[in-house]
């Protein structure tokens, strides 16, 4: 368990804390099973099946890496059916807002960026006419490593019906551009990109840059993952797409006091 987890839950520790890749560094393992939940019935699901794999009629010679935070929040009830997409790495957590002729957009968070996240889709709908669904994605290293075989039974199987990933078969069931927020580096929700659908677009919110000691807030709107900055990418994409106006963009920036020349955060 990898407590005080990511590089915006710690308020106040100062440079010490630096957890926005540890995640990057799991991936290079390949019996590492890393998951980075946002709510306890998460955990416990990654637990009680980490548990089994790994000590059950047929052990498996892994171990899991779970990143936990340092911040308290009420945890929501386990969605009915959600089991299985938690440990497969991703699940549709939250429908779209019923909004009248509404855009739509898929916003994936994992960890503490779900409050983000969880805001983004309020604001959309009632300021900006934009339905977005929320899917939480608790393993972006499961999600890849289970993409890659299939797109490696294709490769070496020229004769017989190509499968399909199984992430891209999950985002085949959202609508509009897809936007990945997280407490980790965007390298970390990046390892998915190549599968998103055809035609959908991708953008990450993610801490890369140097850890630092201030508030939630004020992290969080430094390395740009909070919900205005959520917001803003929603609607920048749905700009790129030709479905609203760039005013609608710039509106937004301006109504979250956003400043558009501050140096990037992995310079700085």
């Amino acid at each position: 368990m990898g407590a005080t987890a990511g590089r915006t839950t710690l308020e106040g520790e100062g440079l010490q804390h630096q957890d926005g890749h540890s995640h990057v560094l799991a991936s290079t393992v390949p019996s590492c099973h890393a998951y980075d939940p946002a709510f306890a019935y998460e955990t416990a699901e990654i637990v009680r099946h980490g548990i089994e794999e790994m000590y059950g009629d047929d052990p498996q010679d892994v171990f899991y890496y779970l990143t936990l935070y340092n911040e308290n929040q009420e945890m929501p009830a386990m969605p009915e059916g959600s089991a299985h997409g938690i440990v497969e790495g991703l699940y549709p957590w939250a429908d779209a807002p019923d909004v009248a002729d509404a855009h739509r957009a898929t916003i994936l968070f994992s960890g503490p960026a779900h409050g983000a996240a969880r805001a983004a889709q309020t604001e959309l709908a009632e300021r900006w006419g934009v339905a977005a669904e929320l899917w939480s994605a608790t393993s972006y290293k499961r999600l890849r490593e289970e993409a890659m075989t299939v797109e490696r039974r294709n490769r070496l199987h020229p004769g017989s019906p190509p499968q399909q990933a199984r992430v891209t078969e999950l985002l085949e069931q959202t609508n509009g551009p897809i936007v990945a927020v997280t407490d980790y580096m965007r390298l970390v929700p990046d390892q998915i990109s190549r599968w998103v659908p055809e035609g959908r677009s991708w953008t990450s919110l993610g801490t890369d840059g140097y850890g630092r000691s201030d508030t939630r807030e004020a992290l969080r709107r430094f390395f740009e993952t909070d919900a205005g900055h959520v917001v803003v990418a929603v609607l920048a994409a749905l700009a790129d797409a030709g479905e609203i106006d760039a005013e609608v963009v710039a509106k937004a920036i301006d109504h979250h006091d956003i400043a558009t020349e501050t140096p990037v955060p992995w310079h700085d």
